[in-house]
């Protein structure tokens, strides 16, 4: 599976019981790039990354992870 397509895997299952359109929404991208996202056509930028994450209420890294849990929250340092 290429990278692009795990990713779009990921944040899909993240997201829950959320729809594309309300993600989009919070993390301020059309909805139509972020089923682009989804789908692995698209290669998000480190911006829509940090978007994306914080509409997750994850930290960017969290969406690299194999299994992060959806929704957990990071301790802060």
């Amino acid at each position: 599976m290429a990278p692009a397509e795990a990713f779009g895997r990921r944040i899909r299952r993240l997201r829950g019981q959320l729809t594309q359109g309300e993600l989009a929404l919070r993390a301020g991208i059309s909805r139509g790039f972020l089923a682009r996202i989804e789908r692995g056509l698209q290669d998000p930028t480190l911006t829509t990354i940090e978007k994306l994450a914080k509409a997750l209420h994850l930290k960017a890294g969290q969406l690299f992870e194999d299994k992060p849990s959806p929704g957990r929250r990071s301790r802060s340092p």
